[in-house]
């Protein structure tokens, strides 16, 4: 294979490439890298990930706003390093706003989340606009989708996120008979249907205990929302242990000693990443059925409706008491996550770079 091109790799200004501060987005840049890659994003007060170059975004005056600043910062950092492709992670209009300050140099946009939802790319008309002025990247199929809907007629690749095996903690050969959530704990996310659905569970289950990890943002200042206050004393009530925020490391680690993990978002997941890594770590998986989470889980895992509670708790109850069962979906989820294993997801990065820049002169 061809060398990697130079990459400049832009983070939305409220990611953090440390690995104490690492939101998903952050994460999955730092998993994909290629040889020769910077990336660049908001000034660090700990250190960056290791193995990955980083750049902070520098201070510039200019008059228009705070993204319009991030822009002129990111700019600076195009001039000095002349990368061969900047790639710009979720933020549309930071995309646009560098195509304006460089109409020769290839940018491409990775979509990790509806765009239907993101500035300058609300509209049919925007989307289609954006396609023309940047190559776009959707992290799923759902994605590619939405952002063709309504009418949009637009070329969109698909480079699904991926998980670092190499990375991963090692996972116990005898797992805990432990029902785990893990990720924001917010309604979107069907945390409080997790913690009902435990209520009718575990009194009959004693051997078996349930637990939270998460909080209402990434990182430990996360506020404590009235949604999490009301969930504690449903949690506590249902003898749910509740840990908070931890490190990435440690929410592996629970994977890899939980029995089930349970993700039940009402949202349509545009990926999937909390599954994934469940299943990466050998854990049987129990899913919600919306968003990009089937492209993820295929047929290793059980579908539930999120809002359900009564089919959610049959469905935990069965595989709480069929261990064999569950030893058939750790196999078949550790051989679907492979599926997205770095090293195959890195070789068909670098050849989606190769193919942008090839391209590139069919833009305006």
């Amino acid at each position: 294979m061809a060398r990697a091109l130079r990459v400049l790799t832009v983070l939305p200004p409220r990611e953090r490439f440390a690995p104490q501060q690492a939101g998903a987005i952050a994460l999955l840049v730092h998993r994909a890298a290629l040889e020769g890659e910077t990336v660049v994003g908001s000034p660090l007060s700990v250190p960056s990930f290791q193995g990955v170059a980083f750049q902070p975004v520098s201070s510039v005056l200019y008059l228009l706003g705070r993204i319009g600043r991030y822009i002129a910062g990111v700019a600076k950092t195009i001039w000095q390093l002349q990368p061969e492709l900047v790639e710009v992670h979720n933020r549309p209009d930071i995309a646009l706003g560098l195509r304006k300050h460089f109409p020769n140099l290839p940018v491409s946009l990775v979509l990790h989340n509806d765009p239907c939802g993101m500035k300058k790319a609300r509209t049919a008309a925007e989307r289609e606009t954006l396609a023309r002025k940047v190559a776009v990247v959707a992290v799923s199929e759902w994605v590619q989708k939405r952002f063709n809907s309504s009418g949009t007629a637009a070329d969109v690749y698909v480079l699904p996120n991926c998980l670092d095996f190499s990375a991963l903690p090692e996972a116990l050969q005898t797992r805990e008979n432990l029902l785990l959530f893990a990720g924001r704990v917010v309604a979107d996310k069907g945390v409080d249907s997790f913690v009902a659905a435990c209520a009718e569970v575990l009194p009959s289950a004693p051997a078996w205990h349930a637990e939270i990890i998460g909080a209402d943002r990434f990182g430990p200042d996360s506020p404590q929302t009235p949604f999490l206050k009301q969930l504690c004393v449903q949690a506590q009530a249902a003898h749910v242990a509740m840990v908070g925020y931890q490190p990435h490391h440690n929410v592996l680690e629970a994977m890899g000693r939980a029995a089930i993990v349970v993700i039940p978002s009402r949202w349509p997941e545009p990926f999937g990443m909390v599954a994934l890594e469940a299943m990466g770590m050998g854990a049987s998986v129990v899913v919600s059925p919306r968003g990009g989470l089937p492209e993820v889980v295929g047929n290793a895992g059980v579908y539930a409706n999120p809002d359900d509670v009564p089919a959610l708790a049959n469905i935990l109850r069965d595989l709480m008491h069929d261990p064999d069962r569950r030893n058939r979906m750790s196999v078949a989820g550790q051989q679907q996550a492979r599926k997205f294993d770095a090293e195959v997801i890195r070789k068909k990065r670098q050849l989606l770079h190769e193919e942008i820049v090839k391209a590139w002169r069919q833009k305006e």
